[in-house]
């Protein structure tokens, strides 16, 4: 298995014991980016915070550890985050 496929279904930010999605919990598919195809737990935002979208801590984006990415949600289909760049 390489590294795109396992981390496709994985919430970012989850326990490494327990990825997948939890009952009761409201996800957006985070596309593109170094992220692509992990799931953001987006339960506890608000809608005005859903649009403004997200700054997620990685060291896989473009500045390493310490960088940061930009994800956004798709015009008509706010349960997709798009990749909006990387972050220092």
């Amino acid at each position: 298995m390489d590294e795109v496929e396992f981390m496709r279904g994985r919430v970012y930010g989850a326990d490494h014991d327990n990825p997948g999605p939890r009952a009761g919990r409201v996800y957006a598919q985070l596309v593109g980016g170094p992220l692509d195809g992990l799931l953001l737990d987006v339960t506890d935002l608000t809608e005005e915070e859903r649009g403004r979208g997200v700054s997620l801590a990685t060291e896989m984006g473009r500045y390493g550890a310490g960088g940061h990415c930009a994800y956004g949600p798709r015009p008509g289909a706010p349960r997709r985050f798009d990749w909006r760049g990387d972050l220092p």
